[in-house]
């Protein structure tokens, strides 16, 4: 029969038993078109779990005659025949170890060791090699050391591809490859709007793993390329793409936006694992996604048993560090509450602190499980597991501890001991923008004349730093700033420059809100001075103004 004939015939059916009563009614056939017949068998019997019928399969006379010929009449075969086969028997799970599998593979390592295998041969035999549990590498190194004699230029996106994924296993530690690493993604970067979304994902997965931090315009082309794939990336894919886009702290809004139409529409079908890689990549990168925060929030609450215990404290830590509480708040703590009374134990000691920590951001108060968390018992564990009790840990267990005591004053449970509480706070997200600040301290010198009535970076006795005091005596008139008698009120003026918000957003940071909200309970009177509101104002009589407003709503202005 002409091959062309064969395999448009081949291609129409859709069962093996199908398959083998097309082949048994043949008298002849090259070693090109049993190979594919063994390709499309494998199309249709495998998924991923596996061969669907084994036995209908593998004891079938036709697929045994077929693997007979394959074996014993190995050395006659065609470069396309036998790599074809080869892939074919290893997709359907046939046993490495077995006679017929070593023959086609030491048949197709002699052919490579006499540079025999064209370029599309080279990465089908590489193909196979990577499906096995545990290749070898010097057999993908020549393939590699072939490929680099090749021009690259050529290569078809499925060859480049390939050779990304062979150099994943044979780059060890030094920069052997990183010549032919430069030209691949030099070249890459020419094909990067022919890639599907598999092979994205993939390149993106080995410029990770093979620590090719150079090559920034590669990775926004491929980010600004991903966003037409977003629809179509399976569940593992899109964590490959998310962890390079973590990897090389980069971000794109028009991604964004696309993960913001994606995930709302699939979020009851994607995998836990894919869930939170999206809400690990907001977190991380501090974006404030109403659309997938609340699509995520309405997933856990309908199936919350679903994810593990990282799982759901990567899905809820978000909420917390970006300080949203979406429309569906009180179902989904109630769910997490409700989870942690029955998985409790499950949880590791860090991920449980960061959890219960990212809760009270948002005035979600752990009550019922802090006299655990607070426990000897419990403190012992994160001592003995990394990365201990960090300046991190205890900082979360004080905040903890202070919000109990200012927030839930009916909590009777045990305390935190002094020995583990910190003597000042460390606000990882919400340092003092030091240009700001200036600018406000030079309008506080216009209006209030002299440097004695206000201070700046305060320490207090309750663990947070003020960035601005002024203090009021009973008559609302300004005290110096050193002076301890006759204060009656206090202002704390926060000045919060841009990395204390979310990305794009006028929305604060979960950690800044807390002190804040700590500081009014505390006796303070807080003046937020944001980011967005000054750096609109031009000069120094200007900013003198707003302050006046701000800070003395309901006194003239300035008499200058």
């Amino acid at each position: 029969m002409d091959e062309q004939l064969f395999f448009k015939k081949l291609n129409s059916l859709c069962t093996s038993k199908e398959i083998f009563d097309f082949l048994s009614s043949l008298e002849v056939m090259s070693d090109t078109m049993a190979s594919g017949a063994l390709q499309r068998i494998s199309e249709v019997e495998v998924d991923d779990n596996g061969l669907k019928n084994p036995e209908g399969v593998l004891e079938n006379e036709v697929f045994r005659a077929l693997c007979f010929q394959f074996e014993f009449e190995s050395s006659k075969l065609s470069n396309t025949g036998l790599l074809n086969a080869l892939q074919a028997l290893i997709k359907l799970r046939i046993d490495p170890q077995s006679a017929l599998m070593a023959s086609l593979l030491s048949e197709g390592e002699e052919r490579l060791g006499k540079g025999q295998l064209t370029v599309k041969n080279l990465c089908a035999l590489g193909e196979s090699l990577l499906e096995l549990e545990s290749p070898s590498c010097a057999a993908l190194e020549q393939i590699v050391n072939h490929m680099q004699e090749k021009d690259i230029k050529k290569w078809s996106p499925r060859e480049m591809v390939m050779v990304y994924k062979m150099l994943q296993v044979t780059v060890r530690e030094g920069e052997q490859y990183q010549d032919l690493l430069n030209r691949m993604n030099s070249v890459t970067l020419t094909i990067v709007s022919q890639l599907s979304p598999k092979f994205t994902s993939i390149v993106l997965n080995s410029l990770v793993v093979l620590h090719q931090t150079q090559a920034v315009p590669l990775v926004t082309a491929l980010c600004k390329h991903s966003v037409k794939h977003i629809p179509y990336f399976t569940g593992d894919e899109l964590v490959n793409v998310l962890e390079a886009f973590l990897c090389f702290g980069h971000r794109e809004q028009i991604f964004t936006e696309a993960l913001e139409t994606h995930v709302p529409k699939s979020i009851f079908t994607m995998h836990p694992q894919t869930v939170s890689k999206v809400m690990q990549y907001c977190c991380r990168k501090m974006i404030l996604s109403k659309p997938i925060f609340d699509a995520v929030a309405e997933g856990f609450i309908s199936d919350a048993d679903r994810f593990t215990t990282d799982q759901i404290a990567e899905c809820i830590i978000p909420f917390g560090t970006l300080n949203y509480l979406p429309p569906s708040a009180s179902s989904l703590f109630r769910k997490l509450e409700t989870v942690l009374h029955t998985r409790f134990s499950h949880f590791q000691p860090h991920t449980l602190l960061n959890l219960l920590y990212s809760c009270v951001l948002i005035q979600r108060y752990p009550v019922n499980f802090l006299p655990k968390i607070f426990s000897p018992y419990f403190l012992q564990q994160l001592q003995a597991q990394p990365p201990g009790l960090d300046r991190i840990v205890t900082f979360q267990l004080t905040q903890l501890f202070l919000t109990v005591t200012l927030e839930c004053p009916f909590y009777e449970g045990p305390k935190l001991l002094p020995k583990y509480q910190v003597k000042a706070f460390l606000m990882p997200h919400s340092s003092l923008d030091v240009h700001l600040l200036k600018r406000v301290k030079t309008g506080l010198l216009y209006l209030l004349k002299k440097r004695i009535y206000f201070a700046s970076e305060v320490s207090t006795p309750y663990f947070y730093t003020v960035d601005i005091e002024i203090k009021l005596d009973e008559e609302g008139f300004v005290l110096p700033a050193a002076q301890c008698e006759e204060v009656h009120r206090r202002i704390a003026l926060c000045v919060d420059g841009q990395n204390r918000f979310c990305v794009n957003s006028h929305n604060l940071l979960g950690e800044e809100a807390i002190k804040q909200r700590h500081l009014q309970l505390l006796g303070y009177e807080v003046v937020q001075i944001p980011f967005f509101e000054i750096e609109i104002l031009q000069n120094c009589r200007k900013m003198a103004e707003y302050l006046h407003k701000k800070i003395f709503p309901h006194t003239y202005g300035l008499s200058c």
